[in-house]
């Protein structure tokens, strides 16, 4: 008799053969250069139950351009296993031809040439297309949103998040968790969420005085959907307090909390769930372990760390969904319920191929309206750029190395630092560089410039600090985004080293001399997590930057030697 287990792994192999009606086609249609609307939205309908997710859009309501990482390193057991897998190993790992749009869509080789192919993706007018699809073919599909939503653009800081929570209500999701929406501050997220139309779920987030769950976020959410009876059950940002400001959402507390994501799912299931979904903003490695320890979870929604994976991941009988980030992805999972068990799935990333997929006119007027009082200072050209600017990757990104110049030259400093963030699209060569464009990479309610004198020593602590959260080899202990960038400094890093012993060979570029633990050095960097931080807005410096220059220029970043891979 097959186990469970054997046929959910039945089920992999179908949901791989769904990938490649999706995506291994994609490469003669890529030749042809004949992709449809039609082609990005087959699919196969499959048992009783859809799911439709979207995660860490960050605000991106407009088409952009994005790059995937060019460096995503595992440690651990996550070493050499998805999402870290880049580029040409990627591409053979899941048999994605060079040059087809999955290429383009999944990884970062010859972004410039491609994006110039086969366009912008993402625009949530888009996306709203792609669920009209799924809904018309599964009017009870349920649509979640993994968190990272009201927050990342120049319309969402000065409206705070109306913008996209007025856009996201035109959507009609079913349910959302959280991270950085806690950055609008408390007042401001308990008024939004006091009028959402759907459930804000987070069965992590507690009363820090009480020690008990937050009211207004209730841990979970049924839905009966095909005849079947489901369970979401909501799982925000863990580390709140440590990877953004606590003093901005005092009475909130968070953390990972097992034991008690244990005790809702046997409570669900006591309640009679037949699936049980879990909508998390954990981060990908740290939802497989989340799936290894707590039992009953058919399905993890998985959000945070921006990965973007054609095939869901199976940890014993859970799958693990990731579905990227910007509006460029949308996952579709059909789910085979009998008897309370999930006995198979079918899944399909879709890109969301701005010029393919024909935006929803009624989403589009949502959009138009929220940006219309501000289009003049949004449309403004600050400058040009000659260089691919983009973010993401574990230790630099070009984007990242213009604010680091900015910082060092607008603010006179020997040193920059520019935090590890993964949002943020990206400009091609020759592009004009709008307002819209710098605050897609600076907004945040946190972003003020400042400058002060470190000594190299306290440099050493906090490069250990930030690269312990990126590459401890327990996911639990991974707190933050990426690496800090850093400017005007060069330095090695040893990732198979425990903290403490990681980061060597530090150099201050400008005379070659090393770091001296007992200097002081000027050092200008934004988003810090201390209260009362003095300094202008970091949009407003890099703006002051980009003007003086009129078209910037990003030598590739070689001040990182990395080891230990």
């Amino acid at each position: 008799m097959i186990s469970r287990r054997d046929f959910l792994q039945v089920s992999m192999a179908a949901s791989a053969m769904v990938g490649a009606s999706g995506f291994g086609n994609w490469s003669r249609l890529a030749a042809q250069q004949k992709l449809t609307q039609d082609d990005l939205l087959k699919f196969d309908t499959y048992g009783n139950v859809s799911l439709v997710h979207v995660t860490d859009i960050h605000a991106q309501m407009m088409p952009i351009y994005f790059r995937e990482p060019e460096i995503n390193l595992g440690v651990g057991d996550a070493k050499g296993q998805v999402p870290h897998v880049t580029g040409a190993d990627f591409r053979k790992m899941y048999g994605i031809e060079d040059g087809s749009p999955s290429h383009y869509a999944l990884t970062y080789n010859d972004f410039t040439a491609l994006a110039n192919t086969y366009g912008r993706v993402g625009g949530l007018d888009r996306v709203s297309t792609v669920i009209n699809s799924i809904r018309a073919d599964r009017p009870d599909a349920l649509l979640l949103d993994g968190g990272d939503t009201w927050h990342g653009s120049y319309t969402c800081y000065h409206t705070e998040g109306q913008d996209m929570v007025n856009v996201m209500n035109a959507l009609k999701p079913d349910a959302m968790t959280f991270h950085w929406e806690f950055t609008l501050g408390s007042d401001r997220v308990n008024e939004i969420v006091e009028g959402l139309p759907f459930a804000a779920l987070g069965q992590n987030i507690f009363d820090a005085e009480w020690d008990e769950p937050a009211e207004l976020f209730p841990p979970y959410k049924f839905f009966e959907r095909g005849g079947v009876n489901i369970a979401v059950i909501g799982q925000a940002f863990p580390y709140m307090p440590i990877a953004n400001p606590g003093w901005m959402f005092p009475e909130y507390s968070f953390g990972i909390r097992d034991e008690h994501m244990q005790k809702m799912v046997d409570e669900v299931r006591a309640k009679g769930a037949e699936c049980v979904v879990v909508l998390s903003h954990n981060g990908f490695d740290v939802d497989k372990k989340m799936a290894g320890r707590v039992k009953g979870i058919d399905v993890i929604l998985s959000g945070h760390t921006h990965d973007a994976l054609p095939e869901p991941v199976l940890v014993g009988e859970t799958i693990v969904v990731a579905s990227g980030s910007n509006g460029k992805f949308v996952s579709r999972v059909d789910l085979d319920i009998r008897d309370g068990k999930m006995m198979g799935f079918r899944h399909k990333l879709i890109p969301i191929f701005s010029d393919v997929i024909a935006p929803d006119p009624v989403v589009t007027k949502v959009i138009e309206e929220q940006r219309a009082p501000y289009l003049d200072q949004l449309t403004e050209v600050i400058g040009q750029t000659d260089s691919l600017l983009y973010r993401r990757g574990n230790f630099n990104g070009t984007w990242d190395d213009l604010i680091c110049q900015a910082l060092i030259e607008e603010r006179e400093a020997d040193i920059s630092m520019s935090p590890g963030v993964r949002w943020g699209p990206s400009i091609l060569p020759g592009q004009d560089i709008t307002r819209e464009d710098i605050f897609n990479v600076t907004s945040m309610t946190y972003g003020k410039a400042y400058r002060s004198e470190m000594t190299g020593e306290f440099i050493h602590v906090i490069m250990e600090d930030v690269a312990d959260n990126l590459f401890n080899v327990d996911p639990y202990y991974q707190q933050g985004g990426d690496m800090v960038r850093i400017g005007g400094m060069g330095y090695k890093i040893d990732v198979s080293k425990p903290q403490g012993s990681r980061i060597s060979e530090m150099t201050l570029l400008k005379t070659g001399e090393p770091i001296d633990p007992s200097k002081t050095y000027q050092v200008a960097g934004w988003a810090s997590v201390n209260e009362g931080t003095e300094g202008p807005q970091i949009w407003d410096v890099v703006e002051d930057h980009i003007r003086k220059k009129g078209t910037v220029h990003v030598e590739p970043h070689e001040n990182v030697k990395v080891t230990g891979v």
